[in-house]
C-alpha cells in the first residue's frame, strides 16, 4: 500500500478533495475521477481522507461497488477545483436525485479555540436549528444542501441538539460532544429523514489563521485530517495512493 497524501504534504498547484458518502438510499459506490478508480466500496456514512489533484477540472463518475466502472455512473459531474484549496465533495440526495456538491474546507483557527459548522445532507428533514440543549440557538434555519459558516468556540464539552427550525422541538440529542482546542469540526446531519437522523462528526487539526484568508464561499483552505479510521480501504488506482475511510458518528443520546 502506498503512503498515503496527507493535506500538509502538497504544493499550491494542487488542490485536495475527500469524499463523503451521504446519500441513505445509495449502495455502495466507487468513484473514478478522469477515468481512474480513486475510491472504491464507499459505503453511506463514509468520509475519506484528502486526495491531491491537479488544479482545474476533473471528471467525476460515479457507480455502484465492484462494477469496474462499466455501464452507465449512477452520477457524473465535473469538479472544478482551485490550487492550495481544500474541499468536501458530498454525494447527497436520495439514489433517484444523487447529486455532488462541493464546498471549501477552512481549517484555520485562532490558536487555543475550536470552531465548527453544520452541514445538513438529509433529504427528508426540515429546516433545523443546532443549539445548546434548553439554551440558545448557534446555527439557524439550516436546509438540506446547506452548509454554515464557522463558529468559533472556547474548547469545551457541549450538550448540544438539532431542533426543527423556528421551535424547541429537538430531532436529535447530541449531548456530551466533546470540541477540542486547536481543532475544527464538521458536523454532517446525515438519513432519509428526522427520525433517521445521525451525525457524522469530522475533526480536523487546525493551525493559525493567516491575516486574511482567499474567499470561497463555504469554506477556505485546509490543513491535516485527523478522524477515527475504519477497517475500510479506498484505493487510488491510477492516481497513486491509498486512503483510509474515516468517520465518527454521534449516536442519538
Amino acid at each position: 500500500m502506498a503512503t498515503p497524501v496527507l493535506a500538509d504534504s502538497h504544493g499550491d498547484e494542487n488542490a485536495m478533495v475527500r469524499v463523503l458518502h451521504a446519500s441513505p438510499d445509495a449502495p455502495e459506490v466507487d468513484v473514478y475521477i478522469n477515468g481512474d478508480a480513486a475510491v472504491e466500496g464507499a459505503a453511506f456514512q463514509d468520509i475519506t481522507d484528502y486526495l491531491e489533484l491537479p488544479a482545474g477540472d476533473h471528471e467525476v463518475a460515479i457507480f455502484p461497488a465492484g462494477e469496474g466502472g462499466e455501464g452507465d455512473p449512477v452520477i457524473e459531474e465535473t469538479l472544478t477545483v482551485e490550487g492550495g484549496m481544500h474541499y468536501t465533495a458530498a454525494a447527497v440526495d436520495t439514489l433517484d436525485n444523487l447529486t455532488l456538491e462541493a464546498f471549501g474546507d477552512d481549517n484555520t483557527v485562532e490558536e487555543g479555540m475550536t470552531k465548527i459548522r453544520v452541514g445538513h445532507m438529509s433529504p427528508g428533514a426540515p429546516a433545523v436549528d443546532v443549539g445548546l440543549v434548553d439554551g440558545d440557538s448557534l446555527f439557524e434555519g439550516a436546509e438540506f444542501f446547506a452548509v454554515t459558516d464557522y463558529l468559533d468556540l472556547d474548547p469545551d464539552t457541549y450538550d448540544l441538539e438539532i431542533r426543527a427550525a423556528g421551535t424547541e422541538d429537538a430531532v436529535l440529542d447530541l449531548s456530551g460532544t466533546e470540541l477540542e482546542a486547536d481543532t475544527v469540526y464538521s458536523a454532517y446531519a446525515v438519513g432519509a429523514d428526522a427520525d433517521e437522523l445521525e451525525v457524522v462528526l469530522v475533526a480536523d487539526e487546525a493551525h493559525a489563521a493567516p491575516s486574511e484568508m482567499p474567499a470561497t464561499g463555504m469554506g477556505g483552505a485546509s490543513q491535516s485530517a485527523n478522524y477515527l479510521p475504519l477497517a475500510l480501504t479506498i484505493l487510488a488506482g491510477g492516481l497513486g495512493a491509498a486512503f483510509l475511510f474515516r468517520k465518527k458518528i454521534l449516536p442519538q443520546a
